[in-house]
């Protein structure tokens, strides 16, 4: 059992990474906290394919002795980062022993620079196969959200956002290439950021998804996301400025046709609003022009995606929903289907729709409903996945194709004891901007920032 009295399991990675630079605590006795706690309860929701052990030790006493440990943001940090991004000496999985791919000998440059901020890589977390899909399973295990362990985390950074969701990192890495860390972070009642086009590098399997994909953070504090965010792009961690008097879009209308939100996310939405008029923002109900063809050029580039990725894998050897999904995918290569130029006219339709509209930020749910079942869905057929992921997570795939930066936070919790949770959008370079009103929603209505009855057996030291 962990010592209440001296674990910094639960703490934001703002507080660790504080205390490990006045010298109140090391990374190594921070990482070790983080690494008897995944040990303890890792087994009830498999967010973890690889514990780095003892390799997180030794690195994070390499961290303890860095000359200049007062100037790294992320000093002794506990970080998670998604298995399908290299990270040097673990093999980089994929979600499937049959998507492996070799140990990677260098980092990828997202994972360089969270460990050139001081933060210490703990392991690598689940998704599945190829992060096609919003549900997070495979042969071996189900990954189970924190707050009901019969509901999935989500996906394709489901793994990630169960771990931060349960205290076992403050932050985690995630990707986001049809909404993979915004569907989770929903999911799970924490903040997800997918960021714009450009602002992270992304380097993604064989070609980001044709640009649809790219890196973003996992926290349970818009502070946190916003730390996480600034090491991966690169940039000096600064306080957010103000976001002055907004005007904002509402809509609940979904991207996919025939596919409408419940109760819950409607209440979400609705809660929000209030928050944004009592703080003097403008919130007018404007639903973006989705045009018809707009679903069918996403899920080519989709299908297209997952294809370019499986070309030298063993297809037989790959689930059978993954093999329907790559077939697809080569048809729509063949047909022509995969168009740079629908994706740069979506994007100047967005952006004239903010401009014409005086829009700073779009408000949609995270979720059109509760996340579903956490079972074998890596089991069932391509049209079952299908179906269930387009019915629940219908909002967040419009941004990727426009490569705008996207936001999801909480904003309380269901009827069914499951959280609630908004989806922030604004124009490229507007990540800031998203981060500075989410904090104000954040500090007007605090969330709940772990599952009920997480980080088990673990208290804060302040």
């Amino acid at each position: 059992m962990l010592d209440r009295a001296t674990t910094w399991v639960g703490a934001t990675a703002r507080e660790i990474a504080r205390a490990v630079r006045r010298g109140d605590t090391s990374a190594t006795a921070v990482v070790a906290d983080h690494l008897d706690s995944i040990r303890a309860y890792d087994r009830i929701i498999g967010a973890f394919r690889e514990v780095r052990g003892g390799a997180a030790i030794a690195e994070a006493e390499i961290v303890d002795d860095q000359p200049d440990l007062a100037n790294l943001a992320l000093a002794g940090v506990p970080v998670a980062v998604k298995e399908n991004l290299p990270v040097a000496g673990l093999p980089t999985w994929n979600g499937s022993s049959a998507a492996r791919g070799p140990v990677a000998e260098r980092d990828h440059e997202v994972v360089r620079r969270l460990r050139g901020a001081g933060a210490v890589v703990v392991g690598a977390t689940r998704m599945p196969e190829l992060g096609i899909w919003a549900t997070t399973d495979d042969a071996g295990t189900v990954t189970r959200n924190p707050w009901r362990t019969d509901r999935t985390p989500g996906g394709s950074s489901g793994g990630a956002a169960a771990a931060v969701a349960a205290g076992l990192v403050p932050i985690a890495h995630g990707n986001d290439g049809l909404g993979s860390i915004r569907i989770p972070a929903a999911c799970c009642g924490i903040v997800g950021l997918k960021p714009g086009s450009g602002a992270v590098p992304a380097g993604i399997g064989a070609n980001d998804w044709f640009g649809l994909a790219e890196n973003g953070i996992l926290a349970t504090t818009v502070a946190d996301a916003h730390l996480g965010f600034a090491v991966l792009a690169g940039r000096a961690p600064r306080a957010l400025s103000e976001p002055g008097r907004l005007r904002v879009a509402v809509s609940l209308r979904s991207p996919v046709a025939g596919v409408f939100p419940d109760a819950g996310a409607k209440k979400g939405v609705s809660d929000a609003v209030r928050l944004l008029l009592a703080h003097g923002h403008g919130a007018v109900k404007a639903d973006p022009t989705y045009p018809p063809a707009l679903a069918a050029r996403v899920l080519a580039t989709w299908f297209a995606g997952a294809s370019a990725d499986a070309a030298e894998l063993d297809r037989a050897a790959l689930q059978p929903r993954t093999r329907r999904h790559v077939a697809l995918g080569e048809r729509a290569l063949r047909q022509g289907l995969v168009r740079d130029a629908d994706r740069a006219a979506w994007r100047e339709r967005c952006r004239t729709w903010f401009a014409d509209g005086g829009f700073d930020v779009l408000v949609t749910p995270a979720l059109a409903s509760a996340p579903p079942a956490a079972v074998r869905w890596s089991a069932r057929s391509w049209a079952a996945n299908m179906l269930v992921n387009t019915r629940y997570a219908p909002y967040a795939a419009p941004w990727n194709f426009a490569g705008f930066p996207g936001l999801v936070i909480p904003v309380g919790v269901r009827a069914d004891g499951l959280p609630a949770a908004i989806q922030l959008v604004g124009p490229p370079g507007s990540e800031l901007l998203l981060l500075a009103l989410a904090g104000q929603l954040e500090q007007a209505a605090p969330w709940r920032r772990h599952a009920p009855g997480w980080p088990r057996e673990a208290a804060r030291r302040r």
